[in-house]
């Protein structure tokens, strides 16, 4: 349905021919529907306005993707609407205050980051913290210097994950290992894809607070196995030397070894498969065993990634759903 963001109902979908919903990790996803109007939803849709209104998306009557329409388009017996989830937002909001934290977990920052990004003006959201990150430094934000969004996810690099499921931010460790599900051949009959990302490698790493190197922080080392891999990235809002070397370590983590991904290639998991599609919220685990191809995988792998499709069908050819899961094994994960 299209919600107004005073909460009355626009339009409800009524007949819909495609939809797409996604779900990601530390960024943010994208819905897409497409509407056979008939009668008075015709007008309904035709008042559909970019950031005013919110596309809201239910499977089997559970809320399972919202956040604000991005883009329409009106052709002749066809409306498309394009949508970014919750997180949206904060990619057009700024720091209102400034704010200076010292020794704090990482997910107390992101939860200020996220209220003072929707303080001023709230299209109704909600924060749940899983769990503390575990990972402790001080960040410092000026007030309307950087988008909201742009801070969140620097903050994610150094050992937090945040994702969106509905009107709900959640955050919780980038060490979350908690499965939702477990996943075979058996349950992917059309094949998967796996792939061994080395551009994401790192032995060492520097973390630098400003680029005339008066705050800087490293972890890691010439590895045994694969050799000096050294990578440099600034964050500004990292204030010490300290808190710069607990960044430096969290991206160690998760860049070696080579992180590891799978993905189901827009294949439907079989309806057997021992998951609920609801349940494949970015940040938990599923436990993948596969020998499909040549590298055997048989471990606990965060989902990174979900991405659901159907269609309406057409004549006497049924609509079908097909769900395209991705996992990613890294150093966080392996720890």
């Amino acid at each position: 349905m299209i919600v107004d963001r005073g909460g009355g109902v626009v339009s409800p979908g009524e007949t819909l021919t495609e939809v797409e919903w996604t779900r990601a990790l530390d960024d943010t996803s994208t819905a897409r529907v497409v509407l056979n109007p008939d009668g008075d939803c015709c007008e309904r849709l035709g008042r559909v306005r970019s950031w005013r209104h919110s596309l809201h998306i239910y499977r089997d009557g559970v809320f399972v993707w919202g956040g604000p329409i991005l883009q329409a388009e009106w052709s002749l017996g066809q409306v498309e609407i394009w949508a970014g989830d919750v997180l949206s937002w904060l990619d057009r909001r700024v720091p209102h205050q400034s704010m200076a934290f010292g020794e704090s977990d990482l997910t107390d920052i992101a939860a200020w980051l996220i209220e003072d990004g929707f303080a001023p003006d709230d299209p109704g959201h909600v924060v749940e913290t899983v769990a503390p990150a575990g990972v402790r430094g001080a960040r410092r934000y000026r007030r309307d210097v950087g988008q909201t969004g742009d801070h969140l996810r620097d903050l994610a690099e150094t050992g937090l994950d945040y994702t969106a499921v509905g009107d709900r931010i959640i955050l919780l460790p980038e060490t979350w290992t908690q499965s939702v599900g477990h996943l075979s051949d058996a349950d992917l009959p059309e094949g998967l894809v796996v792939a061994e990302d080395g551009t994401a490698l790192a032995s060492r790493w520097i973390v630098a607070g400003d680029d005339e190197g008066d705050v800087l922080g490293e972890a890691g080392d010439t590895d045994p196995y694969y050799g000096l891999l050294e990578r440099y990235v600034e964050q500004t809002s990292i204030p010490d030397d300290a808190s710069a070397a607990e960044a430096a370590r969290s991206k160690l983590r998760s860049s070696l070894p080579v992180p590891v991904f799978i993905d189901t290639q827009e294949v439907t998991i079989s309806p057997e498969a021992a998951v609920a599609v609801p349940l494949l919220v970015p940040g938990w685990c599923l436990d993948i065993t596969s020998a499909q191809t040549c590298r055997t995988i048989t471990q606990r792998l965060k989902i990174v990634g979900l991405k659901v499709v159907e269609d309406g069908g057409s004549g006497d050819t049924p609509g079908s759903e097909k769900v395209q899961v991705q996992v990613a094994a890294s150093g966080a994960e392996a720890g």
